[in-house]
């Protein structure tokens, strides 16, 4: 799809779906369209919208538009080989031959996604492959379909069934593919990894096609992926084997789409690296459409761990570029409420009941204090990393160009932790060597 002067026409009154970081609008005479309006509202730990951020919505949007373009221009492809072999050696490709066949496909063909460009929020215009005047917070996607898996109950136990995705047709896939370039210290990975025995910790390490132990802030010598549910009511993390269960899709298909994830990401690490930032991990959903696999979704820098590294006082910090300072933001500064929320995750698992629910009631009845408001000084520094990616995208510039702002803004956001309460923690979360 090419950029249009005809208005997108949509029921801006009634959404076909209204989520904590998005609203999703029919398409008034095409039901395969959807026009996504970016929110300023911002999420963490799946609790719904707590905070927003100034500018966050268009420049979210913005980078959506970025990504997706690259992704399906097969010219961002063609020398993305090159790329590989300068950042991880000539030998990446070595027993990688699924990899490799579909780079060479991508060269010609690109990748296949439900975007369809970014509309002026002025005129309703569609920009398929450039930018509106003005960056907007509203994108055109195809819409596929979405089912959840059935919950199973037996004795005290609880399951889920996903019998349905088989045979089935145009739907999202049920799973979350993390694509990781390294391990960072909030990692879900390295959780899991640390509560795991001698013996299972090599199993772990196996499954997700790694030598080395897992240890925060160390980037591997090839992206792994792992993957996890969607729609249970909490993303659970799943081996391999049962993620090919879960997809409903088969093994060619499922392989396939492993082997896509990992290549888009490079694709993103290469936008990142052009901005002077390092690209930790990102997550990706992807549809079935016959035989292809169209990769879905609302992946922005609120969905990946961008960072860069910061020296105050003699002490190295990782800076993140991404939502992932609003975590950190939560668990060092508000870790009664951090606290509060784990506990009615662990409750939710042991009864079955949605721990959004849980947390609300435990909140009205006092046992949990109320989701805190964050502070101007740090929401401030959060609205500047928004303006400096804004910048990035539009003047379409390179770090260097910015290097003297981005290193101002991170230097205040380090500060600012380590005035915080939970110094300790903060440093023990982002400080390296």
């Amino acid at each position: 799809m090419s950029n249009s002067n005809t208005p997108i026409k949509y029921d801006q009154n009634n959404p076909y779906y209204n989520g904590s970081v998005q609203r999703l609008y029919s398409v008034v005479d095409n039901p395969e369209l959807l026009v996504s309006e970016t929110s300023l509202g911002g999420s963490v730990f799946d609790v719904g919208t707590i905070f927003t951020i100034k500018g966050s919505d268009t420049t979210r949007a913005g980078f959506r538009h970025l990504v997706y373009q690259s992704l399906q221009d097969a010219n961002e492809w063609s020398d993305l080989e090159e790329y590989l072999i300068n950042n991880w050696g000539a030998g990446y490709f070595k027993n990688r031959e699924i990899v490799k066949e579909t780079l060479e496909e991508l060269k010609t063909t690109g990748l296949k996604t439900h975007h369809r460009g970014m509309v002026n929020r002025a005129d309703g215009k569609l920009y398929s492959n450039s930018f509106p005047p003005e960056l907007s917070n509203l994108t055109l996607i195809k819409k596929y379909t979405i089912h959840k898996p059935d919950s199973v109950n037996f004795m005290t136990s609880h399951y889920y069934d996903y019998e349905k995705y088989y045979g089935n047709d145009k739907f999202v896939i049920p799973l979350e593919y993390i694509v990781r370039f390294g391990v960072t210290s909030g990692s879900s990975i390295l959780r899991k990894y640390s509560k795991l025995s001698v013996s299972s910790k090599k199993a772990y390490l196996q499954d997700l096609d790694l030598k080395q132990d897992l240890i925060p802030w160390q980037t591997f010598d090839a992206p792994i992926i792992d993957l996890t549910t969607k729609y249970e009511p909490e993303d659970r993390n799943i081996s391999r084997q049962e993620a090919l269960l879960v997809s409903g899709i088969g093994g060619g298909m499922y392989s396939k789409s492993l082997v896509k994830a990992i290549l888009a990401s490079f694709i993103v690490h290469r936008i990142f690296n052009r901005m002077g930032l390092f690209l930790w991990d990102l997550k990706w959903e992807i549809a079935k459409d016959g035989d292809d696999l169209v990769f879905v979704d609302t992946l922005d820098t609120d969905s990946v761990r961008a960072t860069l590294i910061c020296e105050v006082d003699g002490g190295n910090y990782i800076v993140n570029f991404n939502k992932q300072a609003m975590r950190d933001y939560y668990i060092i500064v508000h870790d009664d409420w951090y606290a509060a929320v784990n506990g009615a995750k662990q409750q939710a698992k042991e009864t079955g009941e949605s721990f959004t629910q849980l947390l609300k009631q435990g909140q009205e009845q006092g046992t949990y204090p109320a989701t805190p408001e964050v502070d101007p000084a740090f929401m401030s520094i959060q609205e500047d990393k928004y303006d400096i990616i804004k910048k990035f995208i539009v003047e379409k510039g390179s770090g260097d160009d910015y290097q003297q702002e981005v290193a101002e803004i991170s230097r205040r956001e380090v500060e600012y932790f380590l005035k915080s309460k939970n110094s300790d923690l903060y440093k023990k979360l982002n400080s390296v060597d």
